[in-house]
């Protein structure tokens, strides 16, 4: 047994690569391997010889398997550091193909948005991620049980809290903190339980709400703020409101433009129709101004997917690759 004890270690320690390591490992423990092979003729050998040639396997079995594993571990080591070698790059050295970054789609779209709003002196308003119900729902209109709360499938926490669907909970936040009048965006990631298409779990909002003494704010000032909004983003679109439903606001609508890729002719993105649907709006319902504890005020609401309209911009045909980072989408930003 130490005689060939001695010639495998040899064996092992001659090995040139890991390929000649994981076959020399077959040889000795694989399902037909030479210990596989010398623990079966135990059954065959005398009672007093089994303790003491098993003895032997073990320990030869143990000092084959350390072998090999410190060969293994100096085979890879060398391997590491051949192919560092072999695929280093000298960065002082100058390339004539140096390429510029740019910004991503959706950071680009976020930060066009908030431009546009920031030179009309709205205020940028930030709040947590995980937010609790009453943010989320009770203080929006949204009571316990509300058949609208269906409308947005939410991840929740074991405590009650949850991942933010909207960035309305911003509002609240701010509305408790300041007095009228208010004028600001609330940009942001918010969440949920959707992956298709046109979703995923996780994209982006921008909301804006204005808030000031009652008769001060009214939907002509929405219309007139969305439509030259709209125009601001995509140049020369047609803008209709069409009446919907928001718990949050009364009256409410939803905003659509002519279609910029048919320019209102009908085609298969707009569904024939010449137009897409880009935003929802409306005037602040009563009952979240009493969630606050503001009086005599009126005020105005609107929200858009900041990845609807970098798709539109940018012409993206599915969501879900603004999330992929593919370079082959990326580098057409440059």
């Amino acid at each position: 047994m130490r005689c060939r004890l001695k010639d495998w270690i040899e064996k092992i320690e001659n090995a040139q690569d890991l390929e000649e390591i994981e076959k020399i490992r077959i040889e000795l423990f694989g399902k037909k391997g030479y210990f596989t092979q010398e623990f079966e003729r135990l059954k065959t050998l005398p009672k007093e010889q089994k303790p003491i040639v098993a003895k032997e396997l073990n320990s030869a079995k143990n000092a084959l398997f350390e072998a090999l594993q410190r060969k293994k571990d100096e085979l890879l080591a060398k391997e590491i550091q051949r192919k560092l070698e072999s695929e280093k790059i000298d960065v002082s050295l100058y390339s004539p193909h140096g390429y510029k970054g740019s910004l991503h789609p959706v950071q680009y779209t976020m930060d066009k948005i908030i431009e546009y709003f920031i030179s009309l002196n709205y205020a940028i308003e930030t709040g947590p991620l995980v937010e609790e119900d009453f943010y989320n729902f009770e203080a929006l209109n949204l009571p316990k049980h509300h058949p609208a709360r269906d409308m947005q499938d939410t991840f929740y926490f074991k405590d009650g809290k949850l991942l933010r669907t909207h960035t309305s909970p911003v509002q609240i936040r701010t509305m408790q903190h300041h007095k009228p009048p208010i004028r600001m965006i609330s940009p942001g990631a918010v969440f949920r339980r959707d992956f298709d298409l046109t979703h995923t779990p996780m994209f982006h909002q921008v909301e804006g709400l204005v808030v000031d003494e009652a008769g001060k704010v009214s939907f002509a000032n929405l219309k007139f703020i969305l439509q030259d909004f709209l125009k601001y983003m995509f140049g020369d679109v047609e803008v209709r409101f069409r009446p919907s439903f928001f718990p949050f606001t009364e009256p409410s609508a939803e905003v659509d433009i002519s279609c910029i890729f048919c320019e209102g002719e009908g085609c298969r993105v707009c569904s024939h129709t010449g137009w897409l649907e880009v935003l929802g709006c409306g005037m602040v319902d009563p009952n979240v101004f009493k969630a606050v504890g503001y009086e005599n005020v009126s005020g105005y609401a609107f929200g858009l997917g900041v990845e609807r309209f970098a798709m539109l911009l940018h012409r993206i045909g599915d969501l879900r690759s603004l999330f992929e980072g593919d370079l082959r989408l990326l580098e057409q930003f440059r």
